[in-house]
């Protein structure tokens, strides 16, 4: 497969996972917000997935549907659902020849409802969650499309790499803001309605009621989005599958561009398969974190260097 083909279709998946776990973010935290309560801002969702300088952040934060607006629609905002749909919208047209035509299909009709007016009325004068679930049921239907159409072959497992990889640093992301408002604190006393609205925006509520008997306590919290891999959101279980879609590539086992990408990602699956709470309390969770992201960050730049020829 050519070069510019396989990052089309990285890309074009990577975009759209951001896309899905912004929209779902979104949605939960304004519905906390019309929980009236006087201490919440939207200072976390600011900073795990937008480039805003504080002084930006500090102007926004309290003004939920301009965070929404923002977020969203903000063309100026290289991370705004807007400018994510459009980027892979493009990277799937380049490509058509690689995708089915359901998914093509599929990507333009989001594209279109993106910059429909009418959705930027409604976020301004209607129920956001109303406006989010629409857009949050578009990637689900990209999501499925994928799954049912698309034939096993390269072009599929670079998209599962770029989904994988993605997912896995947003998981970081969001545990890196959300524990950095607590100061990175797992023994004192915390709000469980904080640690239920996380779980919600990462739709892992309803397992960890399952999985956990015990109250929302920040270890069982760490525990489901690090090594739950029963969890399809959790670190473990993405770079599980991205070790899995690596691997389905048709590459020659003995180049030099297989044999770093095999190792870094077989190095950052044994840091986080064969590490636990233990693990992570002697090493302080900030640390054990930010060493986890570069093992992620290493990934996609070895990514860009060896199969996307990125200088």
């Amino acid at each position: 497969m050519l070069s510019r083909v396989a990052d089309s279709l990285y890309w074009m998946s990577r975009y759209m996972e951001r896309s899905d776990g912004i929209l779902r973010m979104l949605r939960i935290n304004y519905a906390y917000s019309q929980d009236d309560i006087p201490d919440f801002t939207w200072r976390a969702v600011l900073k795990i997935f937008s480039f805003c300088e504080e002084e930006d952040i500090v102007k926004m934060e309290r003004n939920g549907r301009e965070v929404l607006r923002y977020m969203v629609l903000e063309r100026e905002n290289t991370n705004a659902v807007f400018n994510l749909v459009t980027q892979s919208r493009e990277n799937a047209r380049a490509v058509q020849d690689h995708i089915t035509k359901e998914l093509w299909q599929c990507l333009n009709e989001f594209y279109h409802s993106v910059r429909d007016q009418f959705l930027s009325n409604s976020l301004r004068i209607e129920d956001p969650i109303s406006v989010m679930d629409g857009l949050i049921k578009q990637c689900m239907l990209y999501y499925g499309t994928t799954e049912i159409t698309m034939a096993r072959g390269e072009g599929f497992y670079y998209m599962n790499v770029g989904k994988y990889l993605e997912r896995a640093i947003q998981a970081v992301n969001i545990l890196d803001v959300k524990f950095s408002e607590q100061n990175y604190d797992l023994n004192g006393t915390h709000d469980p309605i904080y640690w239920r609205y996380l779980l919600l925006s990462i739709s892992g509520y309803e397992l960890f009621l399952r999985s956990y008997r015990s109250t929302l306590e920040p270890r069982n919290i760490i525990d489901q989005i690090i090594w739950n891999e029963n969890f399809p959101r959790s670190i473990l279980y993405s770079v599980v599958r991205l070790q899995r879609s690596f691997e389905k590539l048709e590459i020659d086992h003995q180049l030099e561009s297989f044999k770093k990408l095999k190792f870094l990602i077989g190095k950052l699956k044994s840091r986080v398969q064969f590490s636990d709470i233990q693990t992570l309390e002697a090493e302080g969770l900030q640390n054990y974190l930010q060493d986890i992201k570069n093992g992620l960050f290493e990934i996609g730049t070895a990514f860009n260097h060896y199969y996307f020829a990125y200088d």
